[in-house]
C-alpha cells in the first residue's frame, strides 16, 4: 500500500493546478520557474509544513543522458525489471509490444532520440524534455500538438518507493509506449485541444476533464480477449496498484460512460475505490469527438458521485465489497 501512496502522490503534483477551484487561494503557495538554464535543472516539489508544494518549470531541454549515472541507470534497472515482472498477463497487448518496439530495456535508461525517431515516423509524436512540472496550460499545448513532456531525471535510491511527483520512469516507461498506438495517439492530442479550450472555459470544465484524464490516461482498464487488461500508466509504473485493479474484490469496476468519469470524484492517495473499462482505444477517441462545452454546462448544474459510487444506470462488472476503502475525503 505505501508504495501506490507514494505512486499516487506523484499524480498529486501533475494535477494540482487542475484541480484547484480557488486558484486565488494559494497564490504565493506555487512557485514557477520560467528562465532557461545551460544545465538542465532537477525541479522538483518543495516540502514545507503544509506538505509539498509543487514547483513549476516551463523550460524544454536536450535529455542530457551522457550526464545520467551508474546509479540513474541502476535505478532504472531495478524499477523497469519490477514492474514488467509483475506485467505479465495484466498490461494491454499494446504496452507490452510497443515497449519492445521502442527496445526500451533494463540495460539503460533509453535515449529520447532514438524513441523519436520511432515516434515522429509511426504517430507523429515527439518526446521534450523537461526539468519538472509544466503549467497546465502549457502541459494542453504540448499535448495538443504531439509533444509529449518528460521528465529528465529520475528518482534518487532513497525515492524507489516514494516520489513526491512524476519522474523520469513514470513518464517514459508508463505513458509513452500506448503512444505508438495511432488511435491511442490521436486520443491524447485530442485531449489536449481539449484542454486549452476548457483552460478558457471554467475551473470547473478542468475538474470534469482531469476526471477524465485521471480514470483513463492513467487508471484506465480496458477488456481485451475476454479479460482486463491495464492501459492506465498510473498503474502499469505501480506494483501494487497493478494486482489490486484487476485481482482484489475492493474496488468497482464500471463500463466506460464519459459524462459518469467527470463527475466522479477520485483517490489520489489509496487505491482507486472505482475503476472504469473501455472496450477499444476506438471507444476513446469516439467519445472525445464531441464538443465538451456543451457537457460541462450540462454537468455544472449536478453533484459529483463520490468515488465508491455505484448507480443504477451503470454497465456494472464488478461491484466492490469496499474492504479496506479510505472513509476521508475523495478529491
Amino acid at each position: 500500500m505505501a508504495q501506490q501512496i507514494c505512486a499516487n502522490r506523484a499524480l498529486i503534483g501533475k494535477f494540482a493546478s487542475l484541480l484547484r477551484t480557488e486558484p486565488a487561494s494559494i497564490k504565493g503557495r506555487i512557485h514557477r520557474v520560467e528562465s532557461m538554464s545551460v544545465e538542465p535543472r532537477r525541479i522538483e516539489n518543495q516540502l514545507t509544513d503544509k506538505g509539498f508544494v509543487p514547483v513549476y518549470t516551463t523550460a524544454i531541454i536536450e535529455q542530457p543522458w551522457d550526464s545520467y549515472t551508474e546509479q540513474d541507470h541502476a535505478t532504472w534497472s531495478i524499477l523497469f525489471k519490477r514492474q514488467r515482472e509483475i506485467l505479465k498477463g495484466r498490461a494491454c497487448a499494446e504496452f507490452i509490444d510497443n515497449q519492445e518496439r521502442f527496445g526500451m530495456a533494463a540495460g539503460q535508461i533509453p535515449r529520447f532520440e532514438e524513441i523519436n525517431a520511432l515516434l515522429a515516423k509511426t504517430t507523429g509524436w515527439q518526446l521534450i524534455g523537461v526539468e519538472g512540472l509544466l503549467p497546465e496550460l502549457d502541459f494542453f499545448e504540448h499535448l495538443a500538438n504531439r509533444r509529449f513532456p518528460v521528465t529528465w531525471w529520475i528518482r534518487r535510491p532513497e525515492q524507489i518507493d516514494y516520489i513526491a511527483e512524476p519522474d523520469m520512469f513514470h513518464d517514459l516507461f508508463g505513458h509513452v509506449p500506448l503512444l505508438l498506438n495511432p488511435v491511442f495517439a490521436d486520443y491524447m492530442a485530442a485531449y489536449g485541444r481539449g484542454g486549452v479550450k476548457a483552460h478558457g472555459v471554467s475551473a470547473e470544465a478542468l475538474v470534469n476533464l482531469t476526471r477524465l484524464y485521471w480514470y483513463t490516461v492513467e487508471f484506465g482498464l480496458i477488456r481485451q480477449d475476454g479479460a482486463l487488461r491495464i492501459y492506465g500508466s498510473g498503474i502499469v509504473s505501480s506494483k501494487g496498484e497493478s494486482i489490486h485493479c484487476l485481482e482484489s474484490d475492493a474496488p468497482n469496476r464500471i463500463g466506460f460512460d464519459i459524462k459518469r468519469i467527470m463527475r466522479t470524484r477520485y483517490r489520489i492517495d489509496t487505491f482507486q475505490k472505482t475503476y472504469f473499462v473501455i472496450d477499444s482505444f476506438e471507444q476513446l477517441m469516439e467519445a472525445t469527438r464531441p464538443d465538451f462545452v456543451p457537457i460541462y454546462a450540462e454537468l455544472a448544474t449536478q453533484p459529483a458521485y463520490p468515488a465508491a459510487a455505484v448507480l443504477e444506470t451503470d454497465t456494472l462488472i464488478h461491484r466492490g465489497s469496499g474492504e479496506g476503502w479510505a472513509t476521508d475525503a475523495d478529491a
